[in-house]
């Protein structure tokens, strides 16, 4: 299976903190982001992960290299900004080893407990991916994701505002192939908005685990304290 971390954004929710490193690289309990992310695709038998990088990618390729904790490290660099789902379909069809294989991406602001091997074990054969659905006590920051009784996705619910704990895109997919027939012509766009309304067979994987988003400096915070 091939491994992609979506890395390219520009980080302006939190400010200073980010201007000169991407937060990739934001230290977490004395390992980076990407150390955590790391070992969570080790865990599960990835030895190649591409980064989907842009906005500081010299300084990623420099603090990085080409292998960290025993993974190998490949670089896709956007010239463009491209979207969350531009730069997969750039790094998915430009510079995994195995283009036709399914691909697990990871949200480059994201910390999660949830096995990916307890999520590729749900993957149905016939279904063209899966999403994790990180519970949270507080979805309000959030849209939340709406699903069946056999966790297949019925919908995305837009945030409503309300303090109250429900499923929400936890940031990590399983991608199979079929899921490339969505993708639109153009290099831009978003998975978010432009692909996952558009397929047919995408299921969820619910997980009351620890996550937390980093994106936004009191959830950095937050994670610097108590993530472990």
């Amino acid at each position: 299976m091939n491994a992609i971390i979506l890395c390219g954004g520009l980080s302006t929710r939190l400010g200073e903190i980010t201007k000169s490193a991407p937060k990739v690289l934001l230290d977490i309990k004395g390992k980076t982001v990407l150390d955590w992310q790391l070992e969570k695709l080790r865990e599960f038998g990835i030895k190649e992960v591409v980064l989907a990088a842009g906005h500081l990618s010299d300084i990623l390729k420099k603090e990085v290299g080409a292998n960290r904790n025993g993974i190998k490290i490949i670089y896709a660099v956007e010239k463009e900004k491209l979207g969350t789902g531009g730069a997969i379909k750039f790094a998915w069809n430009n510079f995994v080893s195995r283009p036709e294989e399914p691909v697990v991406i990871l949200n480059g602001d994201i910390l999660a407990k949830a096995k990916l091997s307890d999520m590729a074990g749900c993957l149905r054969p016939e279904s063209e991916g899966e999403i994790l659905g990180s519970k949270v006590e507080d979805a309000s920051p959030y849209g939340t994701l709406k699903f069946d009784a056999n966790r297949h996705l019925l919908s995305f619910k837009e945030k409503e505002g309300k303090k109250q704990a429900g499923h929400i895109n936890g940031g990590i997919y399983i991608f199979t192939s079929a899921v490339k027939k969505y993708f639109p012509k153009q290099n831009a766009f978003s998975v978010e908005y432009d692909v996952f309304p558009k397929m047919k067979n995408l299921d969820v994987y619910p997980s009351d685990d620890g996550w937390v988003d980093i994106g936004v400096p009191e959830r950095l915070g937050w994670a610097r304290k108590f993530w472990d």
